[in-house]
């Protein structure tokens, strides 16, 4: 019969998983600690750091874990059916993240191609939208990103907010878009400014912005083609 005697806040705050979880992020705890979090309860005979240790010597670790069945899981005294329900949906997702394919994702190879991957969402907008698009060397898009919501401006476009995002997905190149509301996509001086300094910062940094894209009504433009970068 599993108990609340043996909840992880039971132990030392520095021997907490979830604690040094937030403190240190996932990848200071061991495979156990993890595991623990999950469970979240032992038993009245031992904690739940003990429960999960026994969980994973059973299993052999990690290897035999992400094929076991949820009838060898619940066989396991102290697991409920709830408890391997979580363990195996927390295992299904990393299976899930580990068998995306890379060669699914869109790939940018025009102004064309960028235009495309965002006109649907950004010609009706009401207000200016400054995206990126953050792209790995081979210029498949990694991730869209909102870095700001209003009108476009030197001083508001800060690359440390736009670059920020690339450091953290290991981007190999950005795409800048923007909308104008208007219809039209003739770009500003402002448009023209703050593609300039992106492109310079990028190159300080070595990460290229291979464009900057204006959405209008159905039509765009390139400031690449138009020699701004």
């Amino acid at each position: 019969m599993q108990t609340e005697s043996f909840l992880i806040k039971d132990f030392p705050q520095d021997e907490r998983p979830r604690e040094r979880f937030v403190q240190n992020g996932p990848q200071s705890l061991s495979n156990h600690e993890l595991i623990a979090i999950l469970l979240r309860t032992g038993t009245k005979e031992e904690s739940v750091l003990q429960l999960s240790n026994r969980l994973l010597t059973k299993f052999e670790g990690l290897r035999l874990l992400k094929d076991a069945s949820l009838d060898e899981i619940t066989a396991i005294k102290g697991i409920g059916a709830a408890k391997a329900i979580q363990l195996l949906s927390a295992v299904e997702i990393g299976r899930r993240i580990s068998n995306l394919a890379y060669d699914d994702r869109y790939i940018i190879r025009s102004p064309e191609d960028g235009a495309n991957y965002v006109m649907n969402d950004m010609r009706f907008l009401s207000q200016e939208h400054f995206v990126c698009l953050y792209l790995n060397t081979k210029n498949q898009v990694l991730h869209k990103q909102t870095i700001f919501i209003g009108s476009l401006n030197a001083s508001i476009v800060h690359p440390r907010e736009v670059f920020k995002e690339a450091f953290r997905r290991s981007a190999a190149s950005i795409i800048c878009i923007h909308n104008h509301p208007s219809g039209d996509p003739t770009p500003s001086r402002e448009d023209i400014e703050v593609t300039k300094r992106l492109a310079e910062a990028g190159k300080i940094i070595g990460i290229d912005v291979l464009d900057h894209l204006i959405i209008g009504e159905n039509k765009f433009v390139s400031l690449k083609e138009k020699g701004y970068l």
